[in-house]
């Protein structure tokens, strides 16, 4: 995710140099050709206008649809790390509930929150690797055992398996009275809350925005920057300085193709690109605040953002 205000300028016009190249090469050729009395070459201004309201409409519609993916996207992530917060406080005071009892083991109770807080860590790296298409699955390696570790590289769903064994590790402390009463219905309810949160962000990773909307627009964005310097030619050439259609033409196409690219980037935002959701950052709160919970010092070095983009 961007953070700084300003962007630079080289990176920006590579995101779009193909365009840009693009309509240097047809401005150019379209004075030549102009300056070589092949004055046909000039078309009514109205043409480049309507074909341009035309593509202002797809990339406005395109570019909202991918800033809703976006924003549901981050809105998601920010419900799992509520989420999150809201499970280890679960584990932790109910654990710690059932000092009173017979047949409370201290030792037994600590392990139980220390694993099932380690496993809401795990989960949400699992997540993020999951959803980027990423295979650095050592970075869960720390929070859970080697046999359980070694099950989890066998699963198809790793976020699947994993909260599977939150489910099952529950049951086992409902059955050796770590747990009591009612306290697997509110774990539950988290765990199914983090379960929802998983497939939607699966559904937005493998539902891609209509695909004719992307077409399209690609289409009348070349067919707008084809005709531009044909359309201006003429108004430049009365003025007698045509060699200015050509930077006016750059300029035009330029901002019509930013315009389009940036629906284009936002609207997949689980890519680990510098514009999508910051799933590592979110990871790393996560990460943080459950430690912090368990009563851990050695934390995790908190994100920076001295770069300008959160990842």
């Amino acid at each position: 995710m961007i953070i700084k205000r300003n962007f630079n300028p080289i990176r920006v016009l590579g995101y779009v140099r193909n365009e840009v190249i693009f309509s240097l090469l047809v401005a150019i050729s379209v004075l030549l050709l102009y300056r070589n009395a092949v004055s046909q070459v000039s078309l009514p201004f109205s043409v480049a206008g309507i074909l341009g309201s035309a593509l202002a409409i797809f990339i406005a519609f395109r570019n909202n649809s991918a800033y809703g993916r976006w924003w549901e996207a981050r809105t998601l992530w920010g419900g799992i790390v509520n989420s999150s917060r809201v499970l280890a406080r679960l584990i932790i005071t109910f654990t710690d509930s059932h000092a009173h009892q017979a047949n409370y083991q201290a030792e037994r109770s600590e392990a139980f929150k220390q694993r099932m807080i380690y496993f809401c860590i795990a989960w949400a790296h699992a997540l993020r690797l999951h959803l980027r298409g990423q295979q650095d699955w050592d970075v869960i390696k720390a929070f859970i055992e080697a046999a359980d570790y070694e099950s989890l590289l066998l699963s198809q769903n790793k976020p699947n398996f994993l909260q599977l064994l939150m489910g099952r590790k529950i049951y086992e402390g409902m059955a050796n009275g770590t747990l009591g009463g009612f306290d697997s219905f509110q774990m539950e309810g988290q765990l199914l809350a983090l379960a929802n949160y998983q497939g939607s962000c699966e559904r937005i990773k493998n539902t891609p925005l209509l695909r004719q909307y992307d077409y399209f627009t690609k289409l009348f964005l070349y067919a707008f920057m084809l005709l531009l310097p044909l359309s201006l030619i003429g108004d430049f050439s009365r003025l007698g300085m045509d060699y200015l259609m050509i930077p006016v033409s750059l300029i035009i196409s330029f901002v019509f193709a930013i315009l389009a690219k940036v629906g284009e980037v936002n609207e997949d935002p689980f890519e680990n690109r510098i514009t999508d959701v910051p799933l590592t950052a979110l990871c790393n709160t996560i990460e943080r605040d459950l430690l912090e919970m368990l009563g851990e010092a050695n934390l995790p070095e908190k994100t920076l953002t001295d770069t300008g983009y959160l990842f």
